[in-house]
């Protein structure tokens, strides 16, 4: 899901939270107003209309389970029905003479905040248009004094009532976007932090390239000399040299994939279970003596766009698995839905409660060694990339598992779009 659709979510999500005050603090005054204040109000019409906010709170609340998506265009109709319920509100107890008629002003600014411009300009028109139609068409109310100090006294009273609530509303509104922009914000350094890290091993690489080369080079000459070729043993340990060589440019060629520095050779076209199928096999080979118990029951098979980045992510959950549990990991990949759920488990000691806590947070890890947990931080920031997750898990009787959830969309040939 794009960051866009999530941010919406999290809109609607407090869009309804606030209608909830809003019910009840329609509630609070209207029986202030009837029993405290002496005006006789249409109950039922008005406790109808408080019973249409409920309603729509419930199916608000239905949409934002099932749906994963939430659009510019929904908020705007959500807070439109606001309106219209406000405006009958006033309708029935004295139009535009209503002290709440300010907490019109009010959905103005939860729609400044929440909505795209044009929509906001939209309900600032048709709030307009609302105050205006209340100065003629609205229901007569029975005063309990018709003119002199009391009835302005009433009046004071009626805005004092909308100012507090307004004010109160306003407060709880503002404080929760002030947290969730201290949450958006502390993604975003996250998500810079893995920038500078990949830039930090995209330049170690390049730099390692040359004399990694210039080392190659010399071994090979070596091995060509009349003294060493003498020595069996020394072109056996020459031989192992350059192996390891291979194996280090091997290891700078995936870090400038995974960085960036080569994507077009990175991305290939393949299914998942070819890829998970060759993934497994691949790191299975070089520990002959774990046992991997694999198992792919993921159908049907789906073509997919793989990267190297992804590839090594998934290595590292593996990684994670075997260091913890040396002699056995499990491997389980099935579909739900539209979601590729991978879990790997271990029978090592499992988590414990901090590391659960904060799983993914740099350099948080139980392995006491510099740099520990950034392995997992950059699986966790990278499944977000895509719209995954990752989830740690205790098992009942020891050992752990991690699983990652992947969007089978964000994979897709038309939907992927590099790591």
């Amino acid at each position: 899901m794009s960051t866009p659709d999530k941010t919406n979510k999290k809109n609607l999500a407090l869009l309804i939270q606030l209608r909830w005050l809003a019910v009840g603090g329609q509630v609070v005054t209207i029986l202030v107003v009837h029993d405290w204040l002496g005006i006789t109000l249409p109950l039922i019409t008005m406790a109808g209309v408080i019973l249409f906010l409920v309603g729509l709170n419930i199916v608000s609340l239905m949409r934002l389970r099932n749906q994963s998506e939430v659009s510019n265009t929904e908020l705007f109709l959500e807070l439109l029905l606001d309106v219209a319920a406000l405006t009958v509100q006033l309708y029935l107890s004295g139009g535009a003479s209503n002290p709440f008629v300010s907490l019109y002003l009010l959905q103005v600014i939860l729609g400044a905040v929440l909505l795209e411009a044009g929509s906001t300009w939209a309900l600032v028109v048709i709030t307009s248009a609302c105050f205006i139609w209340l100065t003629t068409n609205y229901r007569e109310i029975a005063m309990p004094h018709n003119h002199g100090p009391d009835l302005f006294d009433l009046h004071i009273q009626g805005m004092f009532i909308c100012f507090v609530l307004a004010a109160s509303l306003l407060v709880l509104f503002v404080t929760r976007i002030q947290r969730n922009l201290r949450i958006r914000d502390a993604q975003s350094a996250e998500e810079d932090h893995i920038v500078r890290m990949g830039l930090l091993a995209s330049g170690a690489a390049h730099e390692l390239g040359t004399p990694l080369s210039t080392v190659s080079v010399i071994l090979s000459d070596w091995q060509r000399m009349p003294m060493f070729k003498a020595d069996p043993e020394l072109i056996e340990d020459l031989s192992d040299m350059l192996g390891q060589l291979d194996r280090c440019k091997a290891i700078v060629s995936d870090i400038l994939t995974s960085s960036g520095a080569t994507r077009g050779e990175g991305t290939v076209r393949t299914t998942v279970n070819a890829f998970l199928d060759a993934l497994v096999e691949e790191w299975r080979a070089g520990r002959p003596a774990l046992a991997v118990d694999y198992t792919n029951l993921f159908r049907p098979d789906t073509p997919i766009v793989s990267d190297t980045a992804l590839k090594q992510v998934i290595f590292n959950i593996f990684d994670n698995a075997w260091e913890a549990s040396p002699e056995w990991i499990g491997v389980a990949v099935v579909r739900r839905g539209d979601e590729l759920v991978i879990t790997v488990s271990d029978a090592g000691p499992g988590f414990d409660g901090e590391i659960l806590a904060e799983f993914g947070k740099p350099y948080r890890s139980g392995k006491k060694r510099p740099g520990g947990g950034l392995g997992l931080y950059l699986v966790v920031n990278v499944l977000r990339k895509l719209g995954g997750t990752v989830t740690p898990k205790n098992g009942k009787t020891g050992g752990a598992s991690v699983t990652l959830k992947l969007p089978l969309a964000s994979l897709s040939p038309g939907g992927f779009d590099g790591l």
